[in-house]
């Protein structure tokens, strides 16, 4: 299906759409951050800093504590190789332009790795692909000029149309557009080689999300931590974000 009759249809549910994201909002269950350390320092060997920066996935939203989630489950990772000094930054509903105006009010520092995690929440806060686009070529240029990091690890967006909290056809739509977006950043990616995309390796089946429908659960931090390492030590990973519908796929 092409964009211009994707536009057609949305225009045509948006009501529905409306409709569906209140009655979302009001229903959806809300997850706390977990209790755990945002910063530390583990493991043995060479010196390696690292960043992990972005939305509620970033926080681990969907677990009991931060050792289950995306930090701790890098952090016990990478501490059997190296001696890993990180930090973890993030806000709840924080999209690619919240988190460029977080990392202007940020002192310069120095990270080895960065690892982002965003843009679900710049496609449900329906933020235009060509503004998305203009602020992650900012956001990346802004990562290197203060933190000159060696590697960038960027998530793509998981199929939001996997989503068990999105009835239909909301999710579709939302679905849709993560993909486009990951479609745009595949591209912009080509001209960025310190930076590697990565998907979580794991589908995104309800078993495996927090309870919320909406958030992962353990075993998706859990993987999503192994194609970070992977990334890291630049061996093959999944740049697949979850699951692609077949149909989407081809679209």
């Amino acid at each position: 299906m092409g964009f211009a009759v994707d536009i057609l249809v949305r225009m045509a549910l948006l009501p529905v759409l409306i409709w569906q994201a209140i009655s979302c909002y009001r229903t959806a269950r809300i997850l706390p951050v977990p209790p755990g350390p945002r910063s530390g320092v583990t493991g043995e060997g060479p010196e390696l800093r690292l960043l992990i920066i972005g939305d509620s996935s970033a926080l681990g939203v969907g677990t009991r504590h931060q050792s289950e989630a995306l930090s701790g489950q890098i952090a016990k990772r990478l501490g059997r190789d190296y001696r890993v000094n990180w930090d973890l930054i993030g806000r709840i509903g924080a999209d690619t332009g919240d988190t460029l105006k977080r990392l202007a009010r940020m002192d310069n520092d120095d990270y080895d790795i960065v690892v982002t995690c965003l843009g679900v929440n710049d496609v449900t806060h329906r933020v235009s692909r060509r503004r998305w686009m203009r602020q992650t070529r900012a956001l990346i240029a802004t990562l290197d000029a203060k933190f000159a990091p060696r590697k960038i690890i960027v998530s793509l967006i998981p199929p939001v149309h996997h989503f068990p909290l999105l009835p239909n056809p909301l999710r579709w739509v939302l679905g849709r557009q993560a993909l486009r977006f990951n479609r745009a950043l595949r591209l912009m990616a080509r001209d960025w080689p310190h930076v590697t995309l990565i998907g979580s390796g794991i589908a995104l089946v309800p078993e495996v999300m927090s309870v919320d429908g909406f958030h992962p659960g353990p075993p998706v931090y859990a993987e999503w931590a192994n194609q970070v390492v992977l990334a890291l030590h630049d061996k093959p990973t999944s740049a697949v974000p979850l699951a692609i519908d077949p149909q989407q796929a081809s679209a």
